[in-house]
């Protein structure tokens, strides 16, 4: 069952890179207390991740936490040391907090998948965004297959 506006965000995992190499963050803690603006995509590196969809939330970083936002996160099915890697060519450090779902276990768990084996890709999260208050789904934009519309960072920022 997808997710919708008003669930909870479901317990798993991801993985983040740090200083002290890749450490597992529960989903449970990172949405608890706070806004998060969250982002997911079919891949880092890909073409329209790499070129629209992360540099946009990049550049848009101060006007989306200007308006409350207390992190804005990107995941995607990629292990953590690939995140790192494109969170780093895409000057997002201290903007865009790259979060590993390596194993898809959080697009599965807000059910929205998708087949990208016709691509050699296998199972991976859609393109959607959202915005998470205290662990609820406040809003949330998933995006029709091949489009780049709604999970925008300029269309998230408007709903905030």
């Amino acid at each position: 069952m997808t997710i919708s506006k008003g669930d909870r965000i479901p317990s798993t995992t991801f993985v983040k890179m740090t200083e002290n190499g890749p450490e597992k963050v529960a989903s449970d803690d990172y949405f608890a207390g706070r806004t998060v603006a969250l982002f997911s995509v079919p891949g880092a590196f890909t073409p329209t991740c790499s070129a629209r969809h992360l540099p946009g939330f990049v550049d848009k970083a101060e006007d989306i936490k200007g308006k409350g936002v207390d992190e804005i996160a990107c995941t995607a099915v990629n292990d953590a040391f690939v995140m790192d890697a494109w969170g780093k060519s895409a000057n997002a450090d201290g903007k865009v907090t790259m979060l590993a779902d390596g194993n898809a276990d959080f697009a599965k768990a807000v059910g929205l998948t998708m087949d990208g084996s016709g691509f050699g890709m296998g199972t991976r999260g859609q393109r959607f965004s959202m915005i998470v208050k205290d662990g609820v789904v406040a809003e949330l934009n998933v995006e029709a297959p091949g489009d780049f519309k709604v999970s925008a960072a300029e269309y998230l920022l408007e709903q905030i």
